[in-house]
């Protein structure tokens, strides 16, 4: 094994009728684990069957980085944290008060305010998305991170990609030319896309964000939303 891998854990979900998947992140470094991202609230189980189904314990989850508030990214956060209270949550700093619940978040603002907007026929699943998000937990951000700061012995640099959030995070690995993109990009249709346009809350700066991360000297792209991209 190299000093350095990441290995993706496919979960797939249900919502509204849809089918999907999403892709949380394993970084493995000398036997010690990093999660990023912990999927929808209840996918505690899941996650642990994951790891352990790659032939890692829980007992060697280390940190956990969240790449920006979000449902489907904190909503199993505390539920980690709360049964492995020594795992460090590590998250920008721009988003580290909504995740401890200092501040409130900017997609409920957003919620709250496309709900205003919405037509009666719209509104019900305004206000079950804001249900879902007052419902989220809070927890402690145990390390606040900037753009171009280095964590994990110095062999990932974090880079902001804001746009789909204010304070959104991706994680490049020069040593294995990999990202991890959180949100930033998703693959789509053999390509790397900003995520759904609807939610994004500054459409240009998600633009400038998925261009940044494209044109970092990678080769992997470890996507949220879509699994694996390779550039050829």
């Amino acid at each position: 094994m190299s000093e350095m891998t990441i290995v993706e854990l496919p979960m797939e979900i249900e919502l509204h009728g849809d089918v999907g998947a999403i892709y949380p992140s394993l970084i493995i470094m000398k036997e010690e684990l990093t999660l990023v991202d912990t999927g929808y609230p209840g996918f505690l189980s899941r996650i642990e069957e994951a790891i352990e189904k790659n032939g890692y314990t829980m007992s060697q989850l280390r940190n956990i980085v969240i790449t920006h508030y979000d449902i489907d990214h904190i909503g199993s956060l505390y539920d980690l944290k709360e049964k492995y209270p020594q795992v460090a949550v590590i998250a920008s700093a721009k988003e580290s008060g909504s995740i401890s619940g200092e501040t409130k978040s900017e997609r409920l603002l957003q919620a709250e305010l496309r709900l205003e907007q919405m037509s009666p026929e719209e509104k019900g699943f305004g206000l079950w998305f804001i249900d879902q998000l007052h419902k989220l937990k809070h927890v402690p951000v145990d390390m606040e991170v900037r753009d171009g700061d280095l964590i994990l012995d110095g062999m990932c640099r974090v880079i902001a990609t804001p746009g789909h959030t204010s304070g959104h995070i991706s994680l490049y690995f020069p040593s294995i030319e990999s990202v991890i993109t959180g949100d930033a990009a998703v693959y789509e249709h053999g390509e790397l896309v900003i995520a759904n346009p609807h939610f994004c809350l500054d459409l240009a700066l998600a633009e400038q964000s998925l261009c940044t991360l494209t044109d970092l000297a990678a080769i992997t792209y470890y996507c949220y939303h879509g699994g694996t991209y390779k550039k050829m």
